[in-house]
């Protein structure tokens, strides 16, 4: 059974009803709340590191903490699995309420967990079980809230509905930029080290509680009320409807999400520490950079969700990825020469071409399901993919650089956007189809 069926492209396709932005608008500002936790922790790991391990070492240190980061990433296939067959038979709405609430409380308990020096062993252990938490939240998370958005589109505008996903995501990782920002700028370091850092997570936990506030008054969309009028939300559990009646689709979203997830993470999350740490930028000079690639960032996706609703997926993916190819040596040679401007451009460029997949990413993954199984068949091999590529990115970048191996950093980052290139060239076109 596939998951769109053919339809004919009537210009009605094209309008969004009153009830249809409502629904975007409150389902995007729901997730950009969602992401500012979970973006605030790799913003901010390069201050917080030493307080939940032990001291002597800055560098071990760090890694620890990255470690931590992409053990976050374990628990997201089982949230997409678990929280993803959840809003599949309960509806959206439930299952986007569910995600928000374990991140929110996730985020309170790190904000209010005593340092190493204070409690030992247990504050790292407190900061593994949150990050799992939250790991576990984030991967529930994509499947249902990008089910949720194109399925309140128009036809003809899935795509454009659909980026707002990755809208709000990025609007997530900006204002955990700009938090790390304005508290790097008016707090000591000494400062910012002992508590500052809290603020930002505790900041994030207060945004959380609005979160869900929001979803709390959303409507169900229409293609899963249908489908659960018809009885098809109740027939099987929908991991083993996926992975029965879907596989080639399942495996097609884990080739769509490896070169996305990690330029992605390389250039949104982690650019900045890793400008600092390999290049010796001022941190606060490589966040405002960040901060300002992230805004124009989020400006440019809508209009590249309206070429993809206009051309088409697959050109809009392949321009993405072959820049890519094209981009990674030159940017990182630049990066050596140090400073703001570089870092900035480097930036800039970077996020011009990822803007091909996080305009795409939601509404082509959600065009190879049905319903009844939409949010598990993103979120499962979304995350999966997330947790291998993009989850280990940071750790991986940083252990280059000291291993001596930072001048092969580009590489990493190159291999990955050519395997999207075969991956997007060879897929099927799904513009055009209405979802069943």
């Amino acid at each position: 059974m596939s998951g769109v069926a053919a339809s004919a492209d009537a210009p009605s396709g094209t309008r969004l009803t009153r009830g249809q932005r409502k629904a975007i608008v409150a389902g995007s500002i729901g997730n950009t709340v969602e992401w500012v936790d979970w973006a605030v922790y790799g913003t901010l790991a390069p201050i917080f590191a030493s307080q939940f391990f032990p001291s002597g070492n800055p560098t071990a240190a760090l890694l620890s903490t990255l470690a931590v980061f992409a053990v976050g990433f374990v628990m997201r296939p089982i949230g997409g699995a678990l929280l993803g067959a959840y809003a599949d038979r309960h509806g959206r709405k439930k299952g986007l309420t569910l995600t928000i609430g374990l991140m929110a409380g996730a985020g309170f308990v790190i904000a209010i967990c005593p340092t190493y020096e204070a409690i030992g062993i247990a504050a790292p252990v407190v900061l593994l079980l949150a990050r799992l938490v939250q790991g576990f939240s984030a991967g529930g998370e994509f499947g249902s809230s990008s089910s949720f958005l194109v399925e309140s589109a128009a036809p003809r505008r899935r795509a454009f509905a659909g980026s707002w996903q990755q809208v709000s995501v990025g609007a997530g990782a900006l204002i955990a930029s700009l938090m790390g920002f304005v508290l790097t700028s008016a707090l000591s370091d000494a400062a910012m080290q002992a508590w500052g850092w809290r603020i930002a997570f505790g900041i994030g936990g207060v945004l959380g509680l609005v979160g869900l506030w929001l979803r709390v008054t959303v409507e169900e969309t229409e293609s899963f009320r249908r489908a659960s009028d018809e009885g098809r939300t109740r027939r099987r559990n929908p991991i083993v409807g996926m992975l029965t009646d879907h596989p080639a689709a399942a495996l097609r979203v884990i080739g769509i999400t490896i070169a996305g997830t990690l330029t992605y993470y390389v250039w949104i999350s982690y650019m900045p520490g890793y400008a600092h740490a390999a290049v010796g930028i001022p941190l606060s000079e490589a966040l405002l950079a960040n901060t300002i690639a992230i805004a124009y960032f989020l400006c440019l996706l809508p209009f590249v969700a309206l070429l993809s609703d206009h051309y088409g997926r697959k050109p809009t993916l392949l321009a993405f990825a072959i820049g890519f190819v094209v981009l990674a040596y030159p940017a990182f040679r630049l990066l050596e020469v140090g400073g703001f401007w570089p870092l900035l451009v480097v930036e800039l460029v970077g996020v011009t071409f990822l803007a091909g997949y996080s305009a795409n990413c939601a509404v082509v993954m959600a065009e190879q399901f049905p319903a009844e199984v939409r949010s598990t068949g993103i979120g499962l091999p979304y995350a999966l993919a997330v947790a291998v590529f993009g989850g280990t990115a940071p750790y991986i970048t940083t252990w280059m650089s000291a291993s001596g191996l930072r001048g092969w950093v580009w590489l990493y980052v190159a291999v990955a956007a050519l395997i999207g290139v075969v991956v997007y060239a060879t897929m099927p076109e799904t513009k055009g189809r209405e979802l069943t």
